[in-house]
């Protein structure tokens, strides 16, 4: 994405008011939609998470290297916002009200198929939100949590496992 390194760039030299909104509108639905699975639908916290990885990625931004997608990077800083947080608060939250996946035949299954995830242990619900949501490689997910490969798979078919038992 050239044109995210030339805002990164224009950013970096003068903290530009319009290359950071420009990199915000392009990132921030992205961002939120996987904090918004990752809390398992719990809005008010996919809401902190985006903030605080805004600025987090800010105050980090002379650390990219485009090695790759700022994209990827922004969901990194994400990920590593939200362990910190679990680090932090062990708490235990009911199914929240959730958004229906945009897709879905049947709004009543999109419903039941999020509320699995949301259901999901922490660990299998990352991996399985991070693949099969959103496309990562079991090397990224590996990368982005600090696990090997290996715990990555397993984790997904945890997930997998759960989910097919939970649905009817």
């Amino acid at each position: 994405m050239t044109d995210d390194r030339a805002l990164v760039e224009r950013f970096l030299r003068g903290r530009g008011e319009d290359a950071f909104r420009a990199l915000y509108r392009a990132h921030t639905p992205a961002l939120y939609a996987l904090a918004l699975r990752l809390t398992g639908g719990d809005r008010g916290e996919a809401e902190d998470l985006v903030q605080e990885s805004w600025v987090r990625a800010l105050t980090a931004l002379r650390t990219y290297r485009a090695q790759s997608a700022l994209r990827s990077w922004l969901c990194g800083v994400l990920v590593n916002v939200r362990r910190g947080r679990m680090r932090i608060d062990w708490r235990v939250v009911d199914a929240p009200d959730v958004e229906p996946l945009a897709d879905a035949a049947d709004p009543d299954d999109a419903i039941d198929l999020e509320r699995a995830i949301a259901a999901l242990p922490d660990g299998a619900r990352d991996v399985y939100v991070l693949h099969d949501v959103h496309g990562y490689t079991h090397r990224e997910i590996a990368g982005l949590l600090g696990i090997v490969e290996g715990t990555s798979k397993s984790q997904l078919n945890r997930a997998r496992f759960l989910l097919r038992s939970s649905l009817p």
